[in-house]
């Protein structure tokens, strides 16, 4: 019963942290445009984070196995908390590359939340839990904006004061409320190597599961942005909508994420495999998102974004999964934070590689998506047979 009370904490935990983020990522841009932000220099803010948060999530992960999972969490979250209040207080553009590699270098919200996922799952529930976890995460993402734009009409400064008061929520349900996951001694910590060495990070991707696994969520995590950069583009270009009707797009993409990541253990029972689930997914996102690329009408593409979006949410639940039942307990956090860390470059390399493809023609930028989906692909032959 405290396993499912401590999962429920964490999933609020979760909704809480993305919503914060949801509620800045619209106004962001014109916030910053008041101290000099421009098309160029917000995507380098972008990056900064994801820049940072690749360093940093896998030390933190570390960090977790040895300490235990609590105190990291409450540490990131309050980053996060601090990052939104120095962009309320911005006064200048430096201090706003500030907040975003702070909030990159205390980023470890996610892999740790995982890591407690992993420590008390089992086998059989473990794809179900990182499931109702994943779909947390999207739930804030779905509505945060909608948030935002509500915050942003009362003044420039409120989104980020508001996202700065439930990340302190959060934080403060994480310290008082969480039970530990990750109990260690005095003993424990004694004998463990806290050391993080960053050639981790590629003898890991030499590992054959866990770094099979890695490489998939990194090719598919790059489709998703480029996607995402390509679907912007199409619908201003092509399509003509509004940014609000973009928005609903944006929110039913989401909502189809968390109705898959839901029904997780359906596709647990009726398939068993978690790598054939990975396997069919990835098929049915490779096929929407190349339909996509010769598509010109709203209709048609509404559909193949919702495909895309319903089976693209199985992504994360299945290879989560498939990576703690193929690693050993005291290397959770390092694993799972080194698999954020490979997600946080895709976040980046995506979206650039997609600015490239723009240069051709708005419809190469799904081309380009379905591309690293194709590749995704053909490593889960490999993970299936490494399985």
């Amino acid at each position: 019963m405290k396993t499912n009370k401590n999962l429920w904490i964490l999933v609020l935990v979760c909704v809480i942290n993305s919503l914060g983020f949801g509620i800045i990522v619209p106004v962001l841009y014109t916030y910053g445009k008041t101290f000099g932000l421009t098309g160029t220099t917000l995507g380098v803010l972008t990056a900064s984070f994801s820049v940072a948060q690749f360093f940093a999530t896998p030390i933190l992960g570390s960090l977790s196995d040895k300490w235990g999972r609590k105190p990291l969490l409450v540490i990131s979250l309050a980053g996060t908390c601090i990052s939104f209040l120095l962009f309320a207080e911005a006064r200048l553009l430096w201090i706003l590359f500030a907040a975003r590699i702070l909030d990159g270098l205390t980023g470890g919200n996610v892999s740790v939340a995982q890591a407690m996922v992993a420590d008390t799952a089992t086998p059989q529930n473990r794809a179900k839990r990182f499931g109702i976890l994943g779909s947390s995460l999207a739930f804030g993402f779905v509505i945060g904006p909608f948030i935002g734009d509500v915050f942003n009409k009362i003044s420039p400064q409120a989104p980020f004061f508001f996202a700065a008061a439930i990340s302190l929520i959060g934080t403060l349900l994480a310290a008082f409320l969480l039970q530990e996951t990750n109990p260690t001694s005095k003993q424990t910590r004694l004998n463990f190597d806290d050391r993080f060495k960053f050639k981790t990070l590629i003898t890991t991707i030499r590992r054959p599961t866990i770094g099979t696994a890695v490489s998939t969520g990194f090719f598919l995590t790059m489709a998703q942005f480029t996607m995402i950069i390509g679907f912007q583009t199409f619908s201003v270009d092509v399509l003509k909508i509004s940014p609000l009707t973009m928005g609903f797009f944006l929110a039913g993409f989401g909502i189809c994420g968390i109705i898959m990541q839901l029904s997780v253990p359906f596709f647990i029972k009726t398939f068993s495999s978690k790598q054939m689930i990975l396997l069919m997914s990835t098929v049915l996102c490779f096929a929407a998102m190349f339909i996509s690329g010769f598509i010109s009408l709203l209709i048609p593409f509404s559909i193949c974004l919702c495909i895309y979006g319903l089976f693209n949410g199985l992504r994360n639940p299945m290879l989560n999964a498939i990576i703690a039942d193929n690693i050993d307990h005291s290397e959770q956090g390092k694993i799972l934070g080194i698999n954020q860390s490979y997600a946080s470059i895709g976040q980046t390399v995506g979206p650039l590689t997609a600015g490239v493809a723009a240069a051709i023609s708005v419809h190469s930028i799904f081309f380009l998506s379905s591309f690293y989906i194709l590749v995704a692909f053909l490593l889960c032959f490999r993970l299936k047979s490494k399985a």
